[in-house]
């Protein structure tokens, strides 16, 4: 793993340990800004690393006001030793840690692991769109997601950002270049 990788997961995870520290209404909205955070960090680095932590941050953003105290703290748990094996560059572990936090929060309740099936495509889905707002193709973007380019062209489709378009060069600038570049007159 990339140093400048394993410092923007340990950022995430350090951020969510300190967000879910102590359990406040607030957690769920904080959780969402360190979800859209991390897009960020996969648009410019592609890294599946950071994808599985993104959207388990989203995940948790989703499930957590549904979670027992006891399912709470043990995610909680989990998520500091994640951070504390990242931060030794024990990659074993920090997977074992990850996947552990997964498996957690789907054997929280029944209800919790229907929804985070549907909350697990919804994020990739999601997050394979901002990639699309930040420039990557819906090949690349959908790639990166895990996701099928049809998948994500259906709900891309329906969001306002794919219609919006900016041209820094006027239409008739353009065309005179072209017809320019064509020897055209």
């Amino acid at each position: 793993m990339k140093e400048e990788i394993r410092k923007e997961i340990l950022y995430d995870l350090a951020k969510a340990v300190e967000i879910m520290e102590v359990r406040e209404q607030k957690d769920v909205e904080e959780l969402k800004v360190l979800s859209d955070h991390g897009i960020e960090d996969v648009a410019l680095h592609k890294d599946l690393d950071l994808i599985s932590v993104t959207v388990l941050i989203y995940s948790l953003y989703k499930v957590v006001q549904s979670l027992k105290e006891e399912e709470y703290q043990e995610i909680l748990s989990q998520l500091k030793f994640a951070r504390q094996y990242i931060e030794k560059v024990d990659l074993g572990k920090y997977n074992r840690s990850i996947k552990n936090v997964f498996g957690l929060v789907q054997k929280a309740s029944p209800t919790v692991r229907e929804h985070l099936q549907d909350v697990m495509e919804a994020a990739k889905i999601k997050k394979g769109t901002a990639l699309l707002q930040r420039g990557l193709s819906i090949g690349q973007a959908a790639g990166l997601m895990g996701l099928s380019n049809w998948d994500l062209q259906q709900y891309a489709a329906k969001t306002p950002f794919l219609s919006e378009h900016w041209e820094s060069i006027a239409a008739e600038k353009r065309m005179m270049s072209a017809l320019k570049i064509f020897g055209v007159k």
